[in-house]
């Protein structure tokens, strides 16, 4: 039965080492980068119906999104985790622990699903005990109470591309998400509306559309990975439902540091929305602006972080110090050629991005400003940001998580903020002494995680 299992390669011709690890890197790295590109399109989708309602509305689902994201991000790190374990039993041919990594997946995405609803459940209390009115709380609470039955599901998806992208099939998922968002749009729209016979629920409706959404998307890449070729080779469901807790252990050891770098760098970056506050609004519109490009631009080196854990899982299950260094120098090289076009890009074209959000009337011409020389400023962040994401992604691979934590606690707390608060306000940069900040904080983030990979990578034959 498992010798249909596509396993491996153990060794590649001698003069195409190089060449084979990109052509590699970029077949898994593409696909995962177009399928953050589709969960983006959904949100920017989510939040473009929402905006029919009303400003009050936008602004609702705005706070709605910050509850939920704190706590969402803290199941995905755990979620993370069962790539990198998957990745390297795909690696040793140890087929056995891929079906275990991926059960243990589903089943940590259902329990910790359970105390993470508590947040958006609760969220009015929250964002009352923050100073937000009771207006905007409670129109943020009818959001999250439809939104806060999908975390399951949405992490569930996230254990199943992981496991479908250490197998080297990063493709369903894609799919799946490319047919996910016309659905989610009409779902919303519908049920903000109520047209079709369907109740009106507004911001609820909003919600719930994305709830739906989740599921499908869950039992789709649920159906495929049981019954579709190779994934059925692996019989992924097979005992789904006993307790693997040895195994969960690990998943958690490896994914709970994750979790907390992450919300180190979202508190980071919530943080700094909070001193652009302090300066002015316009800071903060432009700001806002600039982190919306960055975080499409993010979508591309997250994709190639992503099969960077992947491939560098494969060499450390096959026990190839040298194709740990292969593949994790070529994602670094890869993301950085990527990244560092794009962002030439982003400074040709800041003023034209600028206006793309704020129009061009002399009001405005203030914030365009500012954006734009926040984007500039931003040049040396964007890749600094990507090499982060990448060898963070590479670290992930080796199950090195625990540094990557204290890393991101000294460049994002201990270097980055400081420097931004010390700049914004006592050097009186403003806004760019903020950004200055960031990008400082993130250089000496991605410096370190760049000397820890270099040290390990050749010490695993040791």
């Amino acid at each position: 039965m498992l010798e249909h299992v596509q396993r491996p390669p153990q060794q590649f011709a001698a003069p195409n080492h190089l060449a084979d690890e990109f052509g590699e890197t970029l077949r898994l790295a593409v696909p995962m980068m177009l399928t953050q590109l589709g969960q983006i399109a959904m949100m920017t989708t989510d939040l473009a119906l929402i905006g029919r309602v009303g400003e009050d509305a936008v602004a609702a689902a705005a706070l709605a999104h910050t509850v939920y994201f704190i706590s969402f991000t803290f199941g995905l790190g755990l979620v993370a985790a069962v790539a990198p374990l998957a990745a390297q039993a795909f690696g040793a041919g140890d087929v056995r622990r891929i079906r275990r990594s991926l059960r243990v997946g589903l089943w940590v995405s259902l329990l910790i699903s359970l105390p993470m609803m508590a947040s958006p459940l609760y969220g009015e209390e929250i964002l009352l005990a923050l100073g937000q009115t009771p207006h905007s709380a409670a129109l943020a609470q009818r959001y999250l109470f439809g939104l806060a039955w999908g975390i399951a599901p949405a992490l569930g998806f996230i254990a199943l591309r992981g496991f479908t992208g250490a197998v080297n099939r990063p493709q369903p998922p894609l799919w799946i998400t490319f047919a996910a968002i016309p659905a989610n749009a009409v779902l919303v729209y519908l049920l903000i509306h109520g047209l079709f016979g369907l109740p009106k629920l507004g911001l609820l409706g909003a919600g719930l559309a994305t709830t739906l959404v989740n599921f499908g998307t869950f039992f789709a890449a649920l159906a495929i990975a049981a019954f579709r070729k190779p994934f059925s080779d692996y019989h992924p469901l097979v005992h789904l439902w006993r307790v693997d807790w040895p195994l969960m252990r690990e998943l958690l050891m490896i994914g709970a540091p994750i979790s907390f770098a992450l919300l180190m760098e979202y508190g980071m970056f919530s943080s700094a929305a909070l001193l652009m506050g302090l300066i002015s609004t316009t800071a903060l519109a432009a700001h806002q602006v600039a982190l919306q490009v960055t975080a499409v631009l993010f979508m591309i080196p997250l994709g190639i972080g992503m099969a960077a854990t992947v491939r560098v899982g494969h060499a450390f299950g096959r026990n190839e110090p040298a194709a740990v260094k292969r593949a994790g120098l070529v994602a670094m090289l890869l993301g950085i050629a990527l990244v560092a076009g794009l962002t030439l890009a982003i400074v040709i074209g800041r003023y034209a991005l600028a206006r793309l959000f704020f129009g061009g009337g002399e009001t405005s011409s203030e914030t365009i400003e500012l954006t734009a020389t926040l984007l500039l400023v931003g040049s040396t962040f964007f890749i600094a940001d990507g090499l982060q994401t990448i060898v963070g992604g590479a670290l992930r691979g080796l199950n090195d998580t625990r540094m990557t934590l204290m890393f991101a606690i000294i460049g994002y707390w201990c270097v980055g903020f400081p420097t931004a608060w010390l700049l914004a306000f006592n050097v009186h940069l403003g806004a760019v002494g903020v950004w200055i900040g960031l990008s400082l904080g993130t250089f000496v983030y991605a410096t370190l995680l760049i000397l820890r990979f270099q040290r390990l990578a050749p010490r695993l034959g040791a």
